[in-house]
């Protein structure tokens, strides 16, 4: 019963000072209609569609808006990668490699008829592979989406920021 009332309380108190989540301020921002594009990279065009996919995830689920065609968007997110990196963290006792970071630096251009704002963002991913092993493309695509979905959530953030001086 204590318990109960100490939640009860909590949410009150959330409630009551007027607390309202990131995604609620950055939906304010990008509204409920949204176009993703993504510009594809001649050097690595596989990572286009993981991060196609994880911003199509992120409209979704962070903004909680809808994926519309251009042609019916209110707001146009063309999100372009700047760089992905896998940077050694940790070695064993023989000197190989145990533990990588995956960074991924993404560009988001949001655009809608009042206006048009960049961002950029990064994410990383820490994961670890046997000693004297290569990265398997599945770490790579896993690492990868990961430290992506960290990156757009760094936009989530800098827009819901925006939405909370609105």
């Amino acid at each position: 019963m204590k318990k109960l009332f100490s939640v009860f309380l909590l949410l009150v108190f959330i409630a009551g000072c007027g607390y309202l989540p990131a995604s609620k301020q950055a939906r304010k921002v990008v509204g409920k209609n949204v176009y993703v594009d993504v510009v594809v990279s001649l050097q690595d065009p596989e990572n286009a569609v993981i991060i196609k996919d994880a911003t199509r995830r992120a409209v979704v689920t962070r903004f909680h808006s809808s994926l519309v065609p251009k042609d019916k968007a209110r707001t146009i997110l063309l999100v372009e990668m700047s760089g992905i990196g896998f940077i050694p963290l940790q070695y064993d006792e023989n000197g190989y490699i145990i533990v990588y970071r995956a960074v991924v630096n993404i560009r988001v251009t949001r655009s809608s008829s009042a206006q048009s704002q960049s961002y950029t963002s990064r994410g990383n991913f820490d994961f670890s592979i046997e000693p004297n092993a290569v990265i398997t493309d599945t770490q790579r695509f896993n690492a990868i989406t990961n430290a992506s979905l960290k990156a757009l959530d760094s936009f989530v953030a800098q827009v819901g920021a925006e939405g909370s001086e609105l």
